[in-house]
């Protein structure tokens, strides 16, 4: 140890000091070799010396930078009685889901045919599971309107953008920050033939679909990008997934303060038996197309799916309601059909 000059003991006022260690504040701390008194060089005000690192989560003391990662931070309690672990994700870092790159029209302007029809034809698309080459055949055959079955897949994938408006403004008045459970988990989809992944998160009360996320891989990258536009929802109390190991940092470091469940088994109290459902429904729909031509035409078609999910089918289980009128979103069936019209 090195003597230092210069600083006093303030008991027997001898310079012979050694450094020992630093208080809780991060303020360096001495020992008097002549009489052991331990004193630190903490100001006399009560004020606490700032501090770039975030304060300790769980005792309020200094932290220090222990790991740091691409996306995310891990800090470590300064106070060895504490040393507790806690991470901060980089906001900034961390790429956007593919549910905020959509691309198409944002208006049903310079259109060859009548709103209605291309309104019936999505509901029949989205809603009833059918293909485009039936929804051709129904609309000659109940209005005598002769329609491609290429134009209604082309309807079906560029107004992705006009949805998202229109949830986005729908989204301002949801708040789900009260909500018990987010349920978390990813789906194998078929791309040209090459498997990709589909990440899902909704909340359990609602059964309204938070974020979506498509990707050609399966890490905690994809779950950081799943959870950065659904933490603009708010923070639940519990976050529950599978078992799988990417999830269990973005959780931490995004929804810090929530818990989270990592479900084992069917048999558990609290189960993901939720969004294995709605993976169900969601399988039923994407069977009926086949699968999907292009990256891009299923993340439009992944969109629109999500937006009439959310705001257009009723649930029998919801009382007949939407989920997002369920979560607070204030419109009621006339509007529904009102604010397609006027879009």
């Amino acid at each position: 140890m090195t003597i230092i000059p210069k600083i006093k003991c303030p008991r027997c006022q001898s310079l012979k000091l050694y450094k020992f260690g630093k208080d809780p504040y991060g303020y360096q701390k001495y020992q008097c070799r002549d009489c052991r008194r331990q004193f630190s060089t903490k100001p006399k005000s009560n004020t606490k010396r700032s501090s770039k690192h975030p304060r300790c989560p769980k005792c309020g003391k200094a932290s220090f930078i222990h790991h740091d990662y691409k996306h995310y931070t891990n800090y470590r309690c300064s106070d060895k009685n504490c040393y507790h672990s806690f991470f901060i994700a980089k906001p900034t870092t961390i790429d956007n889901p593919s549910s905020s790159c959509l691309s198409g029209k944002s208006n049903f302007k310079r259109m060859r045919f009548p709103l209605f029809v291309i309104i019936t034809a999505l509901n029949l698309y989205f809603l009833n599971n059918s293909s485009t080459r039936k929804i051709s055949q129904f609309l000659y055959i109940t209005y005598n309107i002769r329609v491609s079955h290429v134009s209604v897949a082309s309807w079906a994938k560029k107004f992705a953008p006009l949805f998202d408006s229109i949830s986005n403004r729908l989204s301002s008045t949801i708040d789900l920050s009260s909500s018990d459970e987010w349920h978390a988990d990813e789906t194998v989809v078929k791309i040209n033939g090459k498997k990709h992944y589909l990440w899902f998160i909704i909340d359990s009360e609602t059964r309204f679909i938070i974020n979506f996320h498509l990707s050609p891989y399966r890490n905690s990258n994809q779950a950081f990008s799943l959870f950065k536009r659904a933490k603009e929802f708010g923070t639940p109390n519990t976050i529950v997934t599978d078992r799988y190991w990417a999830y269990k940092v973005p959780v931490k470091s995004i929804f810090n303060g929530a818990k989270h469940i990592r479900v084992e088994s069917f048999k558990d109290d609290i189960s993901n038996n939720i969004i294995e459902s709605f993976h169900k429904e969601f399988k039923a729909w994407y069977k009926s197309k086949r699968g999907f031509n292009c990256f891009k035409s299923a993340n439009n078609l992944i969109a629109t799916f999500a937006f009439f999910f959310n705001y257009i089918r009723p649930h029998s289980s919801l009382n007949n309601l939407t989920p997002a009128q369920v979560a607070g979103a204030k419109y009621d069936d006339r509007a529904r059909s009102n604010w397609l019209l006027s879009a």
